[in-house]
């Protein structure tokens, strides 16, 4: 019997498989109803920042950076990290949360940096920056590749003994006097294990209902839209703009990703049936939002687009935790932020399983527990950024 089922082959249950592994554990079977990366992983925007209000969260993107800049040597491959830097500028309204989130992020070891207009001119020259009042800048910032980061979690814990069935689908935790003991397959086999750990994102949801517990998560459509710039535009940073409310990273083969950061309202979908391209009004968005920030992209056009689905909490913050029922830990809830975070995720989630709380005095297992959304006391930002508060 495994110590461990996982649930889930996507970003985060490969990295708590490589996480418990580290720690020992590889007695652990990762569970996938497709391929692994196959579901939200795959369209992840992958931007790379330690930019958080909320400390905890901070400290994990801080620590999950080493594992992004030596995946060579950690995880034995390359996983598509390009450390451009990343740049955030804001309006007048909030330099001071600006200032506060900075100090925040360098008390839990978060290389970040004041910035001037004209430093920021330099990095982006064709950006209209006249409505920003401040900038901050990560060069330990950029982007990577989820999918990729995905696949070489999956390798290197299955290097060290732990086992990967792809194609099966979960259809019920298998529980008995108020203790996970595995999981059934939608086939009837039964794989019993010591603790399930359940990474499904949405699809979490049902799984967890059928114990009376609630994730409350809304599936959130993201349109993303690819521009060619043009021109060629060197080695930009990522920028993200809190006065216009949008972000555009570089592509490894010269186009401009663009999504939009205002989440104030949602687009519900269903992580099964959703359209992969974005509709008009995204395009318009994205035209207007680039067209004016970016006056100097005179010849840019759209290339193409393609949406994903975010798994959205209240908080917009992930629960990274155990539940109700005894050694039964989820991961879910990511909103966006799951990509930067994954090793970190993993590593907590390997402690909750072997120990019971985190290691790392910066990130508390409290902060992320399942039961602040019944009790009301959301994970957010002491330092909110006005009309941009959702995904800081």
């Amino acid at each position: 019997m495994p110590e461990v089922v996982i649930v889930g082959g996507g970003l985060e249950g490969c990295a708590t498989a490589w996480a418990l592994a580290q720690r020992g554990v590889t007695d652990v079977v990762i569970v996938e109803r497709a391929t692994v990366g196959a579901g939200g992983t795959g369209k992840s925007s992958g931007v790379v920042r330690c930019h958080y209000g909320v400390s905890s969260l901070a400290a994990m993107a801080d620590r999950a950076l080493d594992v992004l800049e030596n995946a060579e040597e950690v995880l034995g491959t390359d996983v598509g990290f390009h450390q451009t830097g990343y740049v955030v500028g804001v309006g007048p309204q909030n330099v001071d949360a600006l200032q506060a989130s900075l100090a925040d992020q360098r008390a839990v070891g978060v290389r970040t940096e004041d910035i001037d207009r004209d430093e920021v001119a330099r990095l982006w020259p064709v950006a209209d920056l006249e409505p920003f009042a401040a900038f901050a800048y990560e060069p330990r910032g950029g982007y990577g590749d989820a999918y990729r980061t995905a696949q070489a979690f999956a390798a290197a814990a299955r290097g060290q003994g732990v086992r990967l069935r792809q194609g099966a689908t979960v259809a019920e935790i298998l529980v008995t006097g108020g203790r996970a003991r595995g999981v059934r397959l939608a086939d009837g086999e039964e794989i019993p294990a010591g603790h399930v750990v359940v990474t499904a994102g949405p699809w979490s949801v049902p799984l967890l209902a059928a114990h009376g517990i609630d994730l409350p998560i809304t599936v959130h459509r993201e349109q993303i839209v690819l521009i060619d710039p043009g021109q060629d535009l060197g080695p930009v940073p990522v920028f993200s703009d809190l006065v216009s409310l949008q972000y555009v990273r570089p592509e490894s083969g010269g186009e401009i990703l663009f999504g939009n950061s205002d989440l104030s309202r949602l687009e519900p979908a269903d992580p099964d049936r959703y359209s992969n391209q974005a509709d008009e009004h995204a395009l318009d968005v994205a035209v207007e939002k680039v067209g004016t920030r970016f006056p100097g992209l005179v010849d840019a056009a759209i290339s193409s687009s393609y949406a994903g689905c975010y798994d959205v909490t209240p908080d917009f913050n992930p629960a990274i935790s155990e539940t109700p029922v005894e050694a039964l830990v989820v991961a879910a809830g990511f909103s966006g932020h799951g990509f930067k975070i994954s090793p970190s995720v993993g590593r907590l989630v390997a402690d909750l399983v072997v120990d019971g709380k985190s290691s790392d005095p910066d990130v508390p297992e409290s902060d992320f527990r399942l039961s602040r959304f019944a009790e009301g006391n959301l994970l957010t930002s002491p330092h909110p950024y006005v009309g941009a508060g959702q995904m800081r």
